[in-house]
């Protein structure tokens, strides 16, 4: 199976999830709303609510909070989550690295403008629909951890129709990103579950055809704080980036 970038930026993201809770919360409660919005309310019958459930619960919300989402989303308890749609944005940082900005809005004009000030603010340009995609591919990501051998990694996901996978280490032990199509995800979620693997998360990602090597200080700093600022943004949902760099490199916004 062929491998993937080393997805070094997933540490630096895994380092800022204590920093920003409550914003995270709000995150996957929206995801949840949109979720039961889009399909049957009951998690069985709907794979996206299921994950979103999964990764509340595993972020800490609380069973409440989860129903309440689960209920706006189903139109039982009112309020502005019909008015949640899900826009994409793109645009440049500084040393051209291309970036992608999936967001859940009530209010486009309102996320346009507050993307726009992060992007000049920060070194980069907010682009136009398209300007930046055509270098990404979106693609279905399970994420694995615990004990992980990579012969039944590797019997698994081929059981599962994966494309890919990337075994890694970090401060906690080995992580594995297993790679597939994004119709696909669902059964290959369910087949290393099966197979009785940790799944941490299985979600939709763009994965970057080439990427940036960053290896400057300054750009390094710069291009971090804008991934911090658009990330702290109340509508994005998920920011991912064409770049890679040394992991000295990744703490910089964090000092």
């Amino acid at each position: 199976m062929a491998g993937h970038s080393k997805w070094a930026n997933i540490k630096r993201q895994k380092a800022r999830v204590d920093a920003v809770k409550g914003k995270t919360f709000a995150k996957i409660s929206r995801e949840i709303i949109v979720a039961a919005r889009s399909g049957v309310s009951n998690p069985e019958g709907n794979f996206r609510l299921r994950t979103a459930i999964e990764n509340a619960k595993a972020a800490g919300i609380p069973n409440d909070n989860i129903e309440r989402a689960i209920a706006k989303g189903a139109g039982k308890l009112g309020g502005d989550s019909d008015n949640l749609e899900e826009i994409r944005y793109e645009g440049y940082g500084p040393g051209g690295v291309a970036i992608i900005i999936e967001a859940l809005s009530d209010n486009r004009n309102r996320t346009a403008a507050d993307l726009r000030a992060a992007f000049t603010k920060k070194g980069g340009n907010l682009g136009e629909t398209g300007c930046v995609s055509w270098m990404f591919e979106q693609k279905g990501v399970v994420t694995v951890t615990g004990t992980i051998t990579e012969e039944e990694l590797l019997e698994a996901s081929l059981e599962g129709g994966a494309e890919s996978y990337d075994l890694m280490e970090d401060e906690d032990g080995k992580v594995a990103l297993v790679f597939t199509e994004v119709s696909n995800l669902e059964h290959l979620n369910q087949t290393l579950k099966e197979q009785k693997f940790q799944v941490q998360n299985a979600e939709l990602r763009w994965i970057p055809a080439n990427t940036v090597e960053v290896t400057d200080p300054d750009l390094a700093r710069s291009l971090l704080k804008l991934m911090d600022a658009l990330e702290d943004l109340d509508d994005v949902q998920n920011v991912t980036a064409n770049f890679e760099m040394a992991d000295e490199l990744m703490s910089l916004s964090m000092t």
